[in-house]
């Protein structure tokens, strides 16, 4: 680039040149053979500029080319590898904005640009990356996968390329944005193991060493006073880190509390923190901080300025959106959560191991099942118990292969972001703990999708008139569903009210492919673990009898290891069945 503009700047000394009557001197005459020779000499730079830039470009074809090649000949088995899916998706974020689009900065208002800007709309965003990331983290823990194994793309018996240490990095890198800092500590200690066996190293080991001591001390007790603390906040503070400023202030600051013999007097502190705090844009923070400074030294005339700046800025910027209570997420409240009984057994579960003994095993049984149906007495259905209280079983060969492919083609282009009903509202919508999409087909959408309904109807014998539609959900990378209800607790009187049909009494779900690694529906409270089988399908009541609820049958899907996994579910409501499942004498059953 200094080429062109020295190019430019010698063409305006030639024109100045000529503007100042060269034929008067030939002192002049000799400066422009002189200058004309520098533009000789600045073209060519700018022509080797340009080449060496191209042979780049070509460069980046050649191996995008070569890429695509080798993974359209196994796309079907490449992105369900959540290694190379991470690291796909890494390609066309992180790496295309360091190597590939410095290299069209030139180029911004030519043809060939404005054409792969419109293709890159079909490429992976960094919200795609940051969920792949995330999908590879959740994975590595519910099934314990090995930090060095992920490194050399091995999951479970799938094989994938290996993460360079700048690979590890990167992933280390979003982890330690989440706050995630044992994932960071795990990653980054591989990047810098990776890093030492690099002939030419791809990252740079300063920046690896910072990301892995911080997210270490948060992790390790370390024997640091609040005065250690405090000067690597400082220290932060003068590089105009403010991120890391505020994370050492506030572990200063908490260490200042328990010391008996103060190592930092905590007005400094409070002074960097509050800074700092209102530098990454939490202005209502920082004047909180600053009022308990100067409650500490009332005539601090910084703070006495600072706060006036802050009441200012909060004057004028009024809380334009406000955050509703139900939508803020408690962090605690989640990670608590994660280290529960329930939490653990799922995972376990998710692995395959054995959480509880099934009492009644030697009482279960596998039959044909014909329901008294005329439909199934030709050729009734496989039927297998799982378990007896709450009964849970298995129907195989309830959907065929055609049936699942005009099924699957229905639902792609309807696919969006699976919801959840919202206990609260009674509405739909997304959450953190189900990854999924999913789309909704209706009984007249394809003769295919009536026949598998009155399918259901025939094996079940509850009627479909007031089920909710047909939906098909695809789990992709990590996908999972945690532990939940489908049916409404007692308390959550808006749930199902729109649809008018009362709670949901029974759940189908049928899988319409296999899963090579992970993927199981289990039930936590009785030790369940169901494993897809493409074409068979599930089966519980969720409610008694009597309309109360089966919390026995809490459930969830695991996360998807290595490949995709597509299911139909079918939410058989109370309406309508009052004769078909009729009411015990017995009001406890």
């Amino acid at each position: 680039m200094f080429t062109v503009w020295y190019l430019m700047y010698l063409l305006a000394c030639v024109a100045n040149l000529i503007r100042c009557e060269l034929f008067s001197s030939m002192a002049h005459l000799d400066t422009a053979l002189y200058a004309e020779q520098d533009i000789a000499q600045a073209i060519k730079e700018y022509v080797q500029e340009e080449e060496s830039r191209l042979r780049q470009l070509e460069r980046v074809a050649n191996e995008l080319n070569a890429h695509s090649e080798e993974v359209l000949k196994r796309k079907e088995n490449y992105l369900h590898n959540p290694v190379n899916a991470y690291l796909y998706m890494k390609k066309f974020t992180i790496d295309w904005d360091k190597d590939i689009a410095p290299l069209f900065q030139r180029d911004a208002e030519t043809e060939v640009y404005k054409k792969l800007k419109e293709i890159k709309e079909y490429l992976p965003t960094y919200e795609d990356l940051n969920g792949a990331v995330a999908a590879l983290l959740r994975l590595q823990d519910t099934y314990k996968l090995n930090t060095d194994d992920l490194a050399r793309g091995i999951v479970g018996k799938s094989q994938s390329s290996s993460m360079t240490a700048i690979d590890c990095f990167e992933l280390g890198k979003i982890s330690y944005e989440e706050e995630d800092y044992i994932h960071t500590s795990q990653w980054m200690e591989k990047a810098l193991s990776l890093l030492n066996e690099e002939k030419n190293h791809t990252v740079q080991k300063k920046d690896l060493l910072d990301y892995l001591a911080f997210s270490v001390f948060k992790y390790v007790l370390m024997d640091f006073a609040a005065a250690d603390c405090f000067e690597i906040g400082r220290q932060a503070y003068t590089d105009k880190d403010f991120k890391h400023c505020t994370m050492w202030m506030e572990k200063s600051l908490d260490l200042e509390k328990g010391e008996g013999n103060k190592t930092i007097e905590r007005m400094y502190v409070l002074d960097y923190l509050a800074y700092s705090s209102m530098m990454q844009g939490d202005v209502r923070r920082a004047l909180i901080l600053t009022d308990e400074l100067l409650a500490i030294a009332p005539y601090h005339t910084r703070a006495q300025n600072n706060r006036r700046y802050y009441e200012r800025i909060l004057k004028e910027h009024d809380e334009d959106s406000k955050v509703s209570e139900e939508g803020v997420v408690d962090d605690t409240q989640e990670t608590h959560y994660r280290q529960s009984e329930e939490f653990q057994t799922y995972e376990s579960l998710c692995r395959g191991e054995d959480t509880k003994v099934n009492k009644d095993k030697h009482r279960l049984v596998c039959r044909y099942h014909n329901n008294n149906n005329p439909s199934l007495l030709i050729q009734p259905i496989k039927q297998e118990e799982i378990f007896l209280d709450p009964w849970i079983v298995m129907y195989y060969d309830v959907m065929s292969d055609s049936e699942i492919k005009v099924i699957k083609e229905l639902a792609t282009p309807k696919l969006d972001r699976a919801t959840v009903h919202n206990a609260k509202t009674g509405k739909l919508e997304t959450a953190h703990y189900r990854v999924s999409k999913s789309a909704w087909l209706k009984d007249g959408d394809h003769f295919v999708v009536h026949r598998v309904n009155n399918r259901i109807q025939a094996v079940t014998g509850l009627t479909m008139k007031t089920a909710e539609d047909l939906q098909i959900a695809n789990y992709g990378l990590g996908g999972q569903y945690e532990p939940h209800f489908d049916f409404a607790r007692k308390e959550e009187k808006n749930a199902f009210k729109s649809l008018g049909t009362g709670n949901r009494i029974a759940t189908w779900l049928t899988y319409m492919s296999d899963v090579e690694a992970g993927g199981a529906t289990v039930f936590p409270y009785i030790g369940v673990k169901l494993f897809p089988k493409k074409g068979a399908a599930a089966f519980w009541y969720n409610l008694y009898r009597n309309g109360d609820g089966i919390y026995n049958t809490r459930h969830a899907a695991c996360p998807v290891l290595v490949g995709h996994k597509w299911v139909s579910n079918k939410w058989i409501h109370e309406r309508g069945q009052e004769f078909r499942r009729t009411c015990s004498l017995n009001k406890k059953e």
